[in-house]
């Protein structure tokens, strides 16, 4: 339908329905062609995501053989060296692919090497590094933390089940891990921020507000990411957690005093560059885009008042008697 066809049609006397369906031809008619771009540019991008993907998966794999290689090369009575290796390679791989796997083997290895009174400082310490290290490779936000405390959780809670004798103390030493772990983490961000990149101010300035509301609540959600998991486990692993996280309430001081202490580095810092980003928006206020939007909203509410006048009328219409 062209424009000249639309201009012929007296929309006063159409009802929604028909009104919406000649509209909707001429949108068809007029945008196929951009339709079937994007449909195309979507395509792309999916296959392009697969690729990603399958170049991750290899870059991964080819991480791995390097470090074997280094490893098959190394005396196996050399602990110090091969402790240094291992360090190195915590820190190379992308621990978030392979997390829960990694938790699992370490608690199971920690509990066959050690001794028993050394067993729980291990899973301590190996649960401090594994939070540390899968924390630090991306962003500090709350939805990436929480995934990951609640995979390493998880994972903990799986080998507490197998092992009821010493279930308290794998979890215990899974939660004091965990905790100094985040707390390492944010130690981590606190001092970078002063030496942060430009472009990664500009994230962290449009990013401003959730980072500081993160920041002011990372002991409710290390609570939280503990009594979920509770209420997702069995009975006797979860009155541990239970118990273990009314325990945790009062252990998490530090963790509140650095992430408080954090949010006034950031807040020291970056507010002024956050007002700028601010007025930025305010001029962005005045593109198409953002016109069209005002223009919307504003025939958004037109419809609303038109329907309840129109309501109203009907409703008295109905009241009133007819003369």
């Amino acid at each position: 339908m062209s424009l000249s066809e639309l201009k012929n049609i007296d929309f006063s006397k159409l009802n929604l329905h028909e009104t919406k369906e000649a509209i909707q031809n001429e949108i068809e008619t007029k945008t196929k062609n951009l339709h079937d771009a994007l449909a195309e540019l979507l395509f792309q991008k999916e296959l392009l995501e697969k690729n990603i993907q399958k170049k991750h998966s290899e870059l991964q794999e080819a991480k791995y053989a390097i470090f074997n290689d280094i490893e098959s090369m190394i005396d196996k009575d050399d602990a110090l060296t091969l402790s240094k290796v291992h360090q190195a390679k915590l820190q190379s791989i992308d621990l978030f692919d392979i997390l829960s796997d990694t938790v699992e083997g370490a608690i199971i290895t920690a509990l066959e090497e050690s001794k028993d009174s050394e067993a729980k400082n291990m899973i301590e310490e190996i649960i401090r590094e594994l939070t540390f290290e899968t924390i630090k490779e991306g962003t500090l936000n709350t939805i990436r933390v929480r995934k990951i405390l609640s995979t390493i959780l998880h994972s903990s809670i799986d080998i507490a089940e197998a092992s009821p004798n010493q279930s308290e103390d794998i979890l215990d030493a899974t939660l004091k891990g965990m905790r100094a772990g985040l707390y390492e983490s944010i130690d981590r961000f606190k001092k970078r921020l002063v030496f942060m990149p430009l472009e990664a101010k500009h994230i962290l300035i449009e990013d401003y507000d959730t980072i500081m509301e993160d920041l002011n609540q990372t002991d409710t959600l290390f609570l939280q990411v503990v009594q979920t998991q509770a209420n997702e486990s069995s009975s006797s692993i979860r009155k541990i957690l239970i118990d273990l996280n009314k325990k945790m309430h009062y252990d998490l001081q530090e963790l509140i005093h650095i992430s408080k202490e954090t949010a006034e580095v950031m807040k020291d810092r970056f507010s002024e560059f956050a007002k700028k980003a601010v007025k930025k928006a305010d001029s962005a206020l005045k593109s198409e885009k953002a016109k069209e939007a005002k223009r919307m909203g504003i025939q958004a509410w037109g419809v609303a008042k038109t329907a309840l006048s129109s309501a109203i009328k009907t409703a008295k219409n109905k009241i009133e008697p007819k003369e």
